[in-house]
């Protein structure tokens, strides 16, 4: 089929062709002109992922950012936001959506707020761009609703990422409480295993974990070249330092802890310990004063250390351990309480992390319908409507319309034209099939 003969059909379908575009156009604005309008305001929020928290320094791991967005996304739509934004927007007083939710079918057991928060997460959509912006788009036939509901999702949604972020701190903080608690009580229990032992055994443990009997060797040991009285006196200067720094911490501890105290009960059994070694040195220095050999004084009271370093080392030992199992427990307590705090001071904390961009305007046109895309398409669906039923019909119901319809092979040739008595000229006449035949030999 040539362009001419596509012509001639067309202009013979003309008036189908027509009513199918005036049917379309028509039916496309009585859409626009009767259906309701929708318009659409969008909330910006950014979400900082490689920012720190103000107390713990931890961020968002990058590896889990997309996770991160999902489960931020679903919080727009979660049910803690969208009901604040059914109590912004007023629609709990709503007569007409009062109505709706009485006619509502009765297997919907939903309460009225939880009915329109459903609406509203409905009419909500979100989108991450520029990496780390939120974007909240709610969609209303009301552009001042629009808006509103853009931003109270946008305050919502803040609101509620700092309310969880608080609660979950919140919880951890009280089981990490009930854990240092109970540290606690253990190392108050290692405490007095270690003190109930030291009085026992009457070896105390100093701070450098050593007992204070093998201190005392040590000291006597590398004073033994030295002058007797010298020696002696060095002797019993140290161990009454030993007692004059005992004696202040106990002074220190009374202002707070009670006489009962595991600490306290140990510091009075280490002061009384010492005091007996400055008791026995100060006897020393007595015999060294009055003119006893302060050489063999000295090797005699290292004798008698020695003997006793050596006699009590399996007790040494095992007080050992029991000072490590109250060091680790009270470094324990300490860890785990420090932890608590921090969690406590999270929960208090007015920061979501999130920062709102801008402010949310109210659409002035309407995303839908868009009425010059709308009739435009239209326009084009019934032209072509139009053509497809001309082809059709055409093709059910074949007519001459030209000089080429009567060609129908080499055998059957058209050997005239009469004319019409008005006279066509142009494409007109050449659409029509007025053109003369082209000449040719009739068969013999």
């Amino acid at each position: 089929m040539s362009i001419i003969q596509f012509l001639r059909i067309l202009w013979a379908r003309r008036i189908l062709v027509l009513v199918a575009l005036l049917a379309s156009v028509l039916g496309a604005f009585a859409v626009v002109t009767l259906v309701q309008p929708r318009y659409e305001a969008t909330a910006r929020v950014n979400m900082d992922i490689l920012k720190q928290d103000p107390l713990s320094g931890g961020s968002v791991d990058v590896r889990n950012a997309g996770v991160y967005f999902d489960a931020q996304q679903e919080l727009v739509k979660d049910y803690s936001v969208a009901g604040p934004v059914v109590d912004r927007l007023g629609w709990l007083s709503d007569p007409g959506r009062i109505r709706a939710y009485q006619g509502r079918p009765s297997t919907d057991t939903r309460d009225f707020r939880r009915w329109l928060a459903q609406q509203v997460s409905d009419a909500t959509s979100t989108a991450i761009t520029s990496s780390t912006v939120l974007e909240i788009t709610f969609k209303s036939p009301n552009p001042l609703e629009a808006r509103a509901g853009a931003e109270g999702l946008r305050d919502a949604f803040i609101a509620a990422s700092l309310a969880n972020k608080q609660r979950d701190a919140a919880k951890l903080a009280v089981w990490y409480n009930g854990q240092a608690e109970g540290l606690r009580k253990l190392a108050d229990e290692a405490e007095m295993k270690k003190a109930a032992y030291e009085k026992e055994t009457g070896i105390v443990m100093q701070s450098n974990d050593t007992d204070m009997d093998s201190g005392r060797l040590a000291a006597l040991a590398g004073q033994l070249a030295m002058p007797n009285a010298a020696n002696v006196a060095m002797a019993t200067s140290g161990a009454r330092m030993q007692l004059a720094q005992i004696d202040a911490q106990i002074a220190q501890v009374a202002k707070n802890l009670g006489p009962n105290h595991p600490e306290m009960q140990n510091l009075r059994a280490q002061r009384a310990t010492m005091a007996a070694v400055v008791a026995q040195e100060d006897s020393a220095a007595r015999q060294a004063s009055s003119g006893a050999s302060g050489a063999a004084a000295l090797s005699r009271v290292l004798q008698e250390e020695k003997s006793r370093v050596i006699s009590q080392r399996d007790k040494v030992e095992r007080l050992r351990q029991l000072q490590a199992e109250v060091d680790l427990r009270r470094d324990g307590y300490k860890k785990t309480a420090a932890r608590g705090a921090e969690l406590a001071l999270q929960a208090a904390l007015t920061e979501s992390g999130l920062t709102p961009m801008g402010i949310v305007l109210a659409p002035t046109k309407p995303t839908f319908p868009n009425k010059p895309l709308m009739l435009g398409g239209a326009a084009a669906l019934g032209i072509g409507l139009g053509l497809a039923l001309s082809l059709l019909l055409e093709l059910l119901n074949r007519r001459v319309r030209g000089v080429e319809d009567l060609n129908l092979s080499k055998d059957v040739l058209c050997i005239g034209v009469i004319r019409s008595p008005r006279p066509k000229t142009g494409l007109l006449r050449r659409i029509l099939g007025l053109g003369p035949a082209t000449p040719r030999s009739a068969p013999a």
